[in-house]
């Protein structure tokens, strides 16, 4: 299965009837349409005459598609090529007779207008046979031209999520030599404090063990000021979510596994940015969480 958007469209219609194709007749008209949604989530509007094909028309919708909210709609129209023919005067004597009746009860109902005679009178007759063979197959259809859509749509999606990734790529390879920058610069902040602090008190009267302490302390805090892990997880990341939109097939969607990278991409942007007391290194986070907002945009279409 090849990389698909969850949003899609398409149309189609046949005449219905064995003799169908040599006499007037019924026409059936579908049309599919879906958008993203977390789960497969299927309706139909369908005509009376071909509600009884909902369960098969839903078991086929289930075996090609995984997730989307997908309608479906089916409708059907006199297959009459020479023109409007003229309303049947046993119909018209019919129409004025529930006209009347309704006056009796209700004499402020406004009369029937040619347009409500033409409609009334043109209403598509019964189905005379079977046709849930010719609904499957057009069904069947529909979908190929839906999932044909969707691929390409996913196309352009992976393209737009790789190019983004790419970007990320660069500014993770920026941030990495900030970084021994950025740790020493936090050791220097905190020893410069802890000698502030130590002026106020007689140094020379603190034992040897305080100073031994400060260095320590100045060394776990630039340890935990590193960033250097989260710009490598992220990268990891960004390898893995390429990895996957790289892919030439996939057993399934993997719109939720990207999801769930992108997640995790946010997470370790936000980490690096709350770590850094740089400004270089900041103004990268702001750039990174821009990014990545766009590509969770993306892959919510993805199947």
């Amino acid at each position: 299965m090849s990389l698909q958007s969850m949003t899609g469209y398409a149309s189609a219609q046949t005449p219905l009837g064995a003799q169908a194709s040599t006499s007037p007749g019924m026409r059936l008209g579908m049309e599919i349409r879906s958008v993203n949604s977390r789960f497969l989530d299927v309706s139909f509007r369908l005509p009376d005459e071909l509600r009884a094909q909902e369960p098969a028309l839903r078991e086929l919708i289930n075996g090609q598609l995984k997730r989307g909210k997908v309608e479906l709609r089916a409708h059907l129209e006199s297959n009459h090529h020479a023109g409007m023919a003229a309303p049947d005067s046993h119909l018209l004597q019919q129409l004025v007779g529930v006209q009347d009746q309704v006056h009796m009860w209700l004499p402020q109902a406004k009369p029937l207008s040619v347009a409500d005679i033409i409609r009334l009178s043109s209403a598509p007759p019964a189905l005379a046979e079977d046709v849930s063979a010719q609904v499957l197959n057009l069904t069947t259809d529909l979908l190929d031209q839906l999932c044909q859509a969707r691929q390409r749509e996913g196309q352009r999606l992976a393209q737009d999520l790789l190019s983004r990734a790419k970007q990320l790529h660069v500014l993770a390879d920026l941030a990495l030599p900030l970084v021994p920058q950025t740790v020493e610069l936090q050791k220097q902040k905190f020893l410069e404090r802890w000698r502030e602090a130590l002026a106020l008190a007689d140094a020379k009267a603190l034992p040897e063990a305080v100073h031994e302490r400060a260095l320590a302390e100045a060394a776990s805090f630039a340890i935990r000021a590193d960033v250097a892990e989260e710009i490598t997880r992220l990268k990891t990341h960004l390898d893995e979510i390429a990895r996957l939109l790289n892919l030439k097939s996939h057993k399934e969607g993997v719109g939720k596994r990207l999801d769930f990278l992108i997640q995790e991409l946010h997470r370790e942007a936000n980490t690096l940015g709350s770590k850094s007391s740089a400004i270089e290194l900041t103004r990268i986070s702001l750039d990174m969480k821009v990014l990545i907002e766009q590509m969770r945009e993306q892959v919510q279409n993805l199947e």
